[in-house]
């Protein structure tokens, strides 16, 4: 068993990843926020560090996330709706306003875009005093996974792991102390995914920019030990804790196998958010038991941060109270009720090893299948994990509305209270304010300036082998917006089409 098992900290880190766990280092409470404008999301990130956050994790509009400034005929609608909007470097300064960014680590949900937001956070830095190695966070910067299951992408493929292969050089070779990528199993997840095809999928995607990387002419050394990892946490107890060790056991394997790298290169370390597609409209107070249950698989799994959804999420963004009801949640957690005192307690249970067992082997042999048929690429390309994903939310969504799966308050102990309604913000209004904002900007930059800089961007995004960080840097320095970079890429590398 202890070639399987082991102690915590040492290989095949099925234990944990590190030896004390949470005695050493409690993990970090990483509330994800962001809504409106730049100003708002900043209240609410004051209001969260205030309120004993740890770290802070952003969330963009979708118009951020597409490369479509706020002023796009595409972006009406949506401009501050599922995020906050960042056109220019300026909305980032205003998003951190009053935040040392020496003093925090960021987590940014940002994929297609991802390098630019990079950049715009490096340019923040520069102008605080804060060098690039004193920058700690981490980059979502995932887009295979936008391609399966959520739908964010822009760009075909290729250039599209262009971008983020060179996200993995800049950081590693200015030795920042950033996470270059989150590869996600969490959207596939909230797509219907199982916890198997969760694992699978995600380790699938992870050796394809390995690879990517490698091919780039980076050495697996300079960069593995900084991937890092996004997990759901649902509410079926032992099967998501056994899912966190099996992952941990099976991507040191993967890498060992696959690469020959060291133990700390193949050291898992993932962040985690509890089930957004579990909470419920109806009796939505039951969601607060819900994320309970769903953080304390998360912590007894050795996640190394944490996100707990607000009860109110189904129904609208969160509001100042549930937000702060659902960090209380992980301090709860943490200071008072022992958990964290153990490194893996259900470690040994007959019950939790034989599911671990089993999670991992049907995980390997996922994993393998895509393997054998060319990679996570050419599985995207002929639609393997968009058929698998949706088979099983199908056959999800059948045995709930069949009674065989119990939601309580939706199938089962129904009251007919009604929904509650929570009032929306006016963003019409924060449309408005992105547009003057835009215009005002564009009026005092220096026009040539912005347009040489993009004339150099689009001369690298040309030649296959040139650097993109720098040169985006060099644009979102000179106050080019998200769009009009974005503009470039697309011009460039056209735009990906899955039909």
């Amino acid at each position: 068993m202890k070639d399987s098992l082991g102690l915590p900290g040492e290989p095949p880190f099925t234990r944990g990843p590190y030896p004390t766990m949470y005695r050493g280092r409690l993990w970090t409470m990483r509330q994800y926020a962001g809504f409106g404008t730049a100003e708002e999301t900043n209240d609410r990130f004051h209001h969260l560090l205030e309120i004993g956050q740890t770290g802070l994790s952003v969330a963009f509009d979708l118009p951020t996330q597409m490369g479509y400034d706020s002023d796009h005929p595409r972006a009406e609608g949506e401009v501050g709706r599922a995020g906050v909007a960042i056109d220019s470097v300026e909305d980032l300064e205003r998003l951190f306003h009053g935040i040392p960014l020496d003093r925090v680590s960021t987590s940014m949900t940002i994929n297609a875009t991802a390098p630019i937001l990079l950049a715009m956070y490096i340019a923040v830095g520069e102008e605080q005093g804060v060098p690039l190695a004193k920058l700690e966070g981490t980059l979502q910067n995932d887009i295979l996974k936008e391609y399966i299951a959520r739908g964010t992408y822009i760009y075909p493929p290729e250039p599209s792991l262009r971008l983020v292969a060179d996200v993995f050089r800049f950081t590693s070779r200015a030795k920042m102390s950033f996470n270059p990528i989150s590869i996600s199993g969490y959207h596939m997840r909230e797509a219907g995914a199982t916890a198997v095809q969760e694992i699978a999928f995600t380790f699938a995607n992870a050796l394809e920019y390995v690879r990517r990387a490698r091919s780039a002419g980076l050495a697996v050394e300079d960069f593995a030990p900084r991937l890092s990892f996004f997990f759901a946490a649902y509410t079926d107890l032992f099967e998501e804790i056994a899912k966190f060790r099996a992952a941990r056991r099976l991507w040191w394997r993967l890498m060992k196998e696959k690469f020959n790298t060291s133990d700390a290169a193949a050291r898992l370390r993932f962040h985690t958010q509890t089930g957004g597609a579990t909470l419920t409209a109806q009796q939505p107070l039951n969601n607060v038991v819900r994320v309970a249950i769903q953080a304390m698989a998360a912590v007894l799994g050795g996640t190394q941060s944490l996100h707990t959804n607000s009860y109110d999420e189904a129904l609208a963004l969160p509001t100042e109270r549930s937000a702060t009801l659902a960090l209380r949640t992980q301090q709860l957690l943490a200071h008072e009720t022992g958990v964290p005192d153990v490194a893996d307690p259900l470690g040994g249970s007959w019950y939790l090893e034989s599911l671990t067992d089993k999670l991992e082997t049907a995980a390997k042999a996922l994993v393998e299948e895509v393997e054998v048929g060319g990679g996570s690429v050419k599985a995207i390309e002929r639609g393997f994990f968009q058929e698998a994903i949706a088979r099983s939310a199908y056959e999800q969504q059948r045995e709930i509305e069949s009674g065989g799966q119990v939601v309580v308050g939706v199938n089962e102990y129904v009251t007919g209270e009604p929904i509650p309604a929570i009032a929306a913000p006016d963003y019409s209004k924060l449309s408005a304010q992105q547009r003057r904002r835009l215009a005002e900007l564009r009026g005092k930059r220096d026009t040539g300036t912005v347009k040489r800089t993009l004339a150099a961007l689009e001369g690298a995004a040309r030649e296959a082998s040139a650097p993109l960080l720098e040169p985006i840097l060099d644009a979102v320095r000179a106050r080019a917006t998200l769009g009009e970079i974005s503009d470039v890429f697309r011009a460039t590398w056209g735009l990906y089409d899955p039909r």
